[in-house]
């Protein structure tokens, strides 16, 4: 299959998003309204539209149609139809803390609530596919996040001067939090359980001591967080969610900023917040989201709890090898996606995926061409590339930055792989 499909994707206008980073890549007027994600791909969420052959048609259609032809043997035969879902993602406000589940997770919860007869769009929904979801970040923008539990005694020597100055009341109140954090300097799995203890002690707080706590936030005069990051995300968190115990987060979960290039792969069961910034996310073709707090969205803490990792860790900082070449991919050990960045100075070259593929431009201009297509993308534009005849490479020219979502095992990840920090 040699034909190049220009995309044309769905806008997520999610209360959070930004109303300036997508229409700007764009071109186009914004409105004012939030546009929070563009989705490319096949989920029925939000499907990407293609033309073929004079109609306008959508690309999970095409795929069911000759996946073979679109995906190639091995990924046709493996997954069925394309596996990942890729997104520019662009938060003004912090999204929900949450995590997703793992693959045999997904399978259990979907099955349970549709034997419940929970409806797919209902807002209690907690399983809307099968599938699992690990998903990684990919910097456009600074972009800041919480990702992941810190140390036990880290997070309770962070509530400690939280609480240096409360009242009696809500040190007495807390009291469980803390003591469920204490004897876990030996490490081990005596870590993982003192989070999973403090973590339902959160969970059980009465509705008037997590309003003591918001206040108590809100109206102090001096930093009782770790570090001033925690403590201003604590204060927002405190003023637009008051009530919420999950707004002393910044506390347990560890504060990334990553700088554009830079990204950030999560698996399944680690909690996360994106707080803020312009990036692509790309992800396994999948919906299911279990939240923490921050939202006005639906909360199932013990759905929560069951697909939790509440091992300690902070998430490594993929960067890209300086100095920076112009193809490289973001180590991400999962077999549904891999993710890359391309860059062309101006001249010509050979784009080394050989499909499935969707590259995204970020900036500048690019022309593809092949088996005697031309393609001319702008910034915020997209195409489905399939696999390619023999002799029939893809090649491109331009000044431009983009981004690859591909097949781990599509083309072998090109030249280059980002790191860890």
């Amino acid at each position: 299959m040699n034909g190049l499909f220009r995309l044309k994707n769905t806008i997520k206008h999610y209360e959070w998003g930004s109303p300036s980073c997508i229409p700007r890549l764009l071109g186009r007027d914004g409105e004012g309204r939030p546009w929070a994600e563009l989705w490319m791909g096949v989920h029925p969420g939000g499907p990407s539209e293609t033309e073929f052959r004079g109609e306008t048609r959508s690309l999970a259609d095409l795929i069911a149609g000759n996946p073979e032809g679109f995906l190639g043997k091995a990924a046709a035969e493996k997954f069925g139809g394309l596996p990942f879902l890729f997104k520019f993602l662009a938060a003004a406000k912090p999204l929900s803390i949450q995590a997703h589940p793992n693959r045999e997770q997904a399978r259990r919860g979907f099955d349970r609530e549709n034997r419940e007869g929970i409806a797919l769009d209902a807002p209690h929904r907690n399983y809307k596919d099968p599938n699992h979801k690990p998903e990684i970040l990919y910097a456009l923008s600074p972009f800041r996040a919480m990702c992941g539990f810190r140390e036990p005694e880290e997070t309770r020597r962070n509530l400690e001067r939280l609480l240096s100055g409360a009242p009696s009341s809500l040190r007495r109140g807390l009291a469980p939090l803390t003591a469920a954090l204490a004897g876990t300097n030996a490490g081990g799995g005596a870590e993982s359980g003192a989070l999973r203890a403090f973590f339902s002690a959160l969970f059980a707080l009465p509705p008037e001591l997590r309003r003591e706590l918001s206040g108590h936030i809100t109206s102090r005069r001096e930093t009782g967080a770790a570090d001033a990051g925690a403590d201003a995300c604590m204060t927002a968190f405190a003023e637009r969610y008051p009530g919420d115990p999950a707004v002393i987060a910044p506390l347990y979960l560890n504060l990334l900023e990553l700088q554009p290039g830079e990204a950030v792969y999560l698996e399944a069961g680690v909690l996360h917040a994106y707080l803020e910034g312009f990036g692509m996310e790309l992800m396994a073709n999948s919906d299911n989201v279990l939240r923490g707090g921050l939202t006005p969205k639906y909360v199932d803490p013990p759905e929560l709890m069951r697909i939790l990792d509440f091992s300690p860790r902070r998430p490594a900082i993929l960067k890209p090898p300086e100095p920076e070449p112009d193809w490289y991919a973001c180590a991400a050990p999962c077999e549904e996606f891999s993710l890359s960045a391309l860059r062309s100075r101006g001249g010509s070259g050979l784009f080394p995926e050989t499909g499935p593929a969707i590259l995204a431009l970020t900036g500048g201009k690019a022309r593809l061409f092949r088996g005697g297509q031309e393609l001319d993308l702008s910034p915020g534009e997209s195409v489905f590339i399939p696999p390619g005849e023999p002799g029939e490479a893809l090649r491109y020219s331009g000044s431009f930055r983009a981004c690859v979502a591909a097949l781990p095992t599509a083309g072998g990840g090109g030249p280059a792989a980002a790191g860890g920090a």
